[in-house]
């Protein structure tokens, strides 16, 4: 991946008008995607399969005047009158009549009707009229609202003097957020930190331009999807704050990598490809745990939740997809002037001498050098990093005990959190919702705002009005029942209702237990009464959404951080670190979770931070929060850790010095671009809490929190006490377990391994290999040269080692050691390239016409090098059709045909082939070195990761295979 991505930033650095417009269309096309098909946000929340949302298709079709939307309006008397005085009654009647002619109104319930209890309190100073609409509140149109306003404003005009009135209910419980310029000094306090850290206003510049590029494609792909999908109003808000922090971040790592090299003296287009090869494949790893860890949210079974996932999934692979092509174009306009100021390092800044050249990040150059060898820098202080690290390890113990306490204090209001939909409760104070909610639980009890409706079949009954009646009355007298408000069949006498007021507000706990505790009789009472009976409701439904989330938080937990023990297992080829990074994540969510309820719950800040209301926060903030920052989380760890690995791996030393001295020096080497990014990710989630949207705020305070505490508690602090505890055992893995993990390339060691064997071999060889290693096929320290336009014939061992050669060299195998460069690429980074471009023939595989066919489909376009095993099978119309094929290519070539490596059990007979066609081959005999273990004759190796240091073996070893190299002129 990694040569794939260098590939990618040279190309797209030679390139930035081309990736520049490429990326402008792109916007373009989303754009009018969303003015086109977009069809508004909508915040239904549904969760199929439950019982409250089967109760509510029932009403749908039996009593629809009970199962779409509602809204309410509340009216509140003078200071010693009562609504029931003509002054009041009469206007409220008026309005009454005037909402019921309005479209979409399936009813509308006067206070004062007799055949309905309880629409005006005990004392007359305050009365509600409620209102049925058909369908849910995202199906009322905005005209219809308009007209309700209208109504309920000429009202409160009409009352007398003191008089009080507030719109509210269902339909207008939820906001729509929106973006407030209190995001913008996010974006400010980004940029003052970009230009801290690159001591340049035009570098600075560039992460902000990706990011916000980025985010603009995918909020208007988000509004676009609107047309196919339902989409609720939180998920562009969290698109954008998640694409904003990780396009930043992710284009700054890219930059910082180009600027240190830059000023090393590289040049800026090989710098830009290095950078988007080796930070770029850090991103690309990042980017992809974000994704996985989004996807995830579909462990709760929610379907606005899963959508929200996906949508904040598309934002964050945008953003890297973004920086890993957008972020080389713009520096390809900026060039040279990248460097911005140069600063003199200091002593922690300066590698450790040991770095190998093969894996080491160039380190800044002494001002004025622009040889690109680095002068003696004057002796300074070490740099805070350093001096931070230093203290660390030197108390370790300490260091943790102290985070590990720290954190776990923090934790503790987490024990109180309580999860709630949002209602009209968390709307801000002056909102007209907000007081319709306040004074309805002021005059009515806090439950008047969260009814709770029993339904079920009532047609075995031969009495439903008393059936209704008695079932009503048993349901008044359980706990937590404030009073029945209805109890009632429809009119066809099929279905009954029980409207049920709690003593509770809706988000209370106490609502929930209720509920339960309804369901808990659900058998008795269909015993006693023969129904079937749900308990469904807007505040049902809320409930069955917290409950469904909280019971997949585990699973979630378990997926999470299994996955993060996988990932870094395979990445850093350890036990102990992926544990220690799981075991950080755990204790930054805890902690997160502690802060959000110390401020949601406890109140503390809660003023500072505009919070509407305390209380239960939302439902999904807990699984948001886990999903995004096991992401962000890993992000700082691989950065910082892998620095540590490739410091400790690269120390001539071994032992707890090396790897105490590996943990300081590659911390020192890193700190500077992790703080950076872990401040800009926390401005930019913390803008988005003092007037952000309710529901968004817990997410956006719990990101910030979590941030600041993993990157500056976690990965700062106790992982590098942890690792300095462990000392070498932290790099140690069981050996079957490590021959068993796939390898990934996320540190770019590919990237570097071809920079450190550019000039390898120089000897213009087509196929060129050193210290080759097939363990399974018996091959070791093979040393192979095939010039330009020769033919190899390698023989002396089994078929199937043969083949393993001749697949290793054609780019389908990776060998498990040394060095192999084919048609000037490097493997295995490079064998993408190769398979495409050098073809295998398999000469006993096929027929006569299939041999043409292939050997002329791997000619085509004249590559320098063709495969072929078995050669020495070649006979008959075989035979001819392949010397004719290598005969004409040798002819429309000319002097430069191509070269030839070949596989024969029989070396005299595929020397007669060769030379038919008109090569001299050199033959290149195995028997010498008899394999270390039997290979079976027909099979291949399975491919296998390479974990070989590219300068293990140098380029003029003794060859085991054979005793000179195979090198044929043309």
């Amino acid at each position: 991946m990694s040569t794939l991505l260098s590939s990618l930033g040279r190309w797209s650095f030679r390139h930035p008008w081309r990736v520049l417009v490429s990326w402008l269309l792109v916007l373009g096309i989303a754009g009018s995607g969303a003015v086109l098909l977009g069809t508004g946000t909508d915040n239904t929340f549904s969760i199929p399969g439950t019982e409250s949302e089967a109760g509510l298709e029932q009403l749908s079709r039996t009593f629809p005047q009970v199962s779409g939307t509602s809204a309410q309006f509340i009216v509140v008397a003078a200071s010693g009158a009562e609504v029931s005085d003509a002054a009041y009654r009469d206007e409220i009647e008026d309005a009454v009549d005037a909402l019921g002619r309005l479209d979409g109104v399936l009813a509308v319930t006067s206070p004062f009707d007799e055949s309905v209890d309880g629409m005006v309190n005990d004392d007359a100073t305050a009365a509600i009229v409620q209102m049925q609409f058909d369908g849910q509140a995202s199906d009322v149109p905005d005209a219809v609202k308009e007209q309700l306003q209208d109504t309920v404003d000429d009202l409160a005009a009409a009352l007398p003097e003191g008089a009080q009135t507030a719109l509210g209910g269902d339909l207008f419980a939820m906001s729509i957020p929106t973006v407030t310029p209190t995001e913008a000094v996010g974006l400010a306090i980004a940029l003052l930190v970009l230009i801290v850290t690159f001591r340049s206003f035009v570098v600075a510049g560039l992460p902000l331009l990706t990011a916000v590029l980025g985010v603009g494609i995918s909020m208007a792909g988000i509004f676009a999807a609107t047309a196919v999908a339902t989409v609720s109003s939180t998920t562009p808000l969290l698109a954008l704050m998640l694409g904003l922090a990780v396009g930043i971040d992710y284009a700054l790592f890219i930059v910082a990598r180009h600027q240190d090299q830059v000023r090393d003296g590289v040049d800026p287009e090989e710098s830009a490809a290095r950078a988007v090869g080796t930070a770029g494949s850090a991103v690309v790893f990042a980017g992809v745990t974000v994704l996985i860890a989004l996807i995830g949210l579909g462990f709760a079974g929610i379907p606005f939740l899963t959508t929200m996932g996906i949508a904040a999934s598309v934002a964050v692979a945008i953003a890297v997809a973004v920086a890993v092509t957008l972020t080389p174009a713009l520096l390809g306009f900026v060039k040279g002037r990248v460097a911005g100021r140069v600063r003199l390092p200091s002593r922690a800044e300066t590698p450790s001498p040991h770095r190998d050249p093969v894996s080491a990040t160039p380190a800044p150059r002494g001002v004025g050098d622009s040889t690109g060898s680095r002068r003696t820098a004057p002796a300074r202080r070490p740099g805070f990093a350093r001096r931070w690290v230093d203290g660390v390890t030197r108390r370790p113990v300490l260091a943790t005990v102290a985070v590990v306490l720290g954190l776990g204090v923090t934790a503790i209001p987490a024990l109180s959190l309580d999860l709630a939909l949002p209602n009209a409760g968390v709307l801000p104070k002056g909102s007209e919702a907000r007081q319709g909610y306040d004074l309805t639980a002021e005059h009515f009890g806090p439950g008047f705002n969260g009814p709770l409706i029993l339904t079920g079949t009532i047609v075995t009954s031969t009495d439903p009005l008393a059936l209704m009646q008695d079932l009503g009355e048993e349901v008044e007298a359980l706990p937590g029942v404030r009073e029945v408000a209805l109890a009632t069949p429809n009119e066809a006498a099929d279905t009954g209702i029980v409207q049920i007021i709690p003593e509770t507000a809706p988000d209370d706990p106490a609502t929930a237990d209720l509920v339960r505790e309804l369901r808990a009789h659900h058998d008795e009472w269909q015993e006693e009464y023969g129904i079937d009976l749900r308990v469904t409701g807007f505040t049902a439904v809320a409930i069955d959404i917290s409950d469904r989330l909280g019971a997949a938080l585990l699973p979630f937990g378990i997926f999470v951080i299994g996955l993060s023990l996988i990932l870094l297992t395979i990445v850093f080829r350890s036990v102990w670190v992926p544990v220690t990074a799981a075991v950080g994540y755990l204790l930054s969510i805890v902690a997160a979770f502690g802060v959000v309820a110390a401020v949601f719950e406890w109140g503390w800040f809660a003023d500072a931070l505009h919070v509407a209301r305390t209380g239960p926060v939302i439902s999904f903030m807990p699984i948001v929060l886990m999903g995004v920052l096991f992401g962000l989380a890993m992000d700082y760890q691989v950065f910082l850790v892998s620095r540590m690995r490739e410091d400790y791996v690269h120390d001539p030393a071994s032992g707890r010095e090396a790897a105490v001295r590996a943990v300081r020096t590659g911390f020192a080497g890193t700190a500077r671009v992790v703080t950076a990014a872990a401040l800009i990710m926390f401005a930019v989630f913390v803008a988005f809490v003092p007037e952000g949207d309710s529901s968004l705020k817990p997410i956006a305070l719990g990101l910030a929190a979590g941030i600041a505490i993993d990157a500056f508690l976690v990965r700062m602090t106790l992982i590098p006490a942890v690792m300095a505890i462990l000392g070498e055992r932290a790099w140690r893995i069981p050996r079957g377990l490590e021959r068993k993990l796939p390898h990934v390339d996320i540190e770019g060691e590919a990237v570097e391994r071809e920079r450190a064997l550019a000039e390898w071999p120089g000897d213009g060889s087509v196929v060129a290999a050193d210290g080759l290693a097939l363990t399974d096929a018996g091959i070791h320290d093979l040393r192979l040269r095939v010039a330009p336009g020769a033919a190899v014939i390698a023989t002396g061992a089994a078929s199937g080692a043969l083949r393993a050669l001749a697949l290793a060299i054609a780019g389908r195998l990776t060998p498990d050691a040394g060095r192999l460069r084919v048609a000037g690429h490097l493997l295995p980074g490079r064998a993408a390239w190769v398979r495409g471009h050098v073809g295998v023939v398999r000469a006993e595989a096929v027929s006569a016409d299939g041999l043409d066919a292939e050997l002329a489909e791997a000619l085509r376009g004249a590559p320098q090098l063709v495969v072929i095993d078995g050669v020495d099978r070649l006979s008959g119309p075989g035979r001819e059709a392949v010397l004719a094929r290598l005969r004409n290519d040798r002819e429309r070539r000319g002097d430069a045909p191509v070269a030839v490596f070949a596989t024969a059990a029989d070396a005299g007979a595929a020397e007669a082939v060769l030379t038919d066609a008109g090569y001299a081959a050199s033959v290149l005999d195995l028997a010498d070195a008899p394999p270390s273990r039997p290979y079976p004759a027909e099979s291949t190796p399975a491919a296998r990761g390479v974990d070989a240091d590219p300068g293990s073996q140098p380029d003029d070893s003794p060859a085991t295979l054979p005793a000179e190299p195979a090198e044929v002129n043309a």
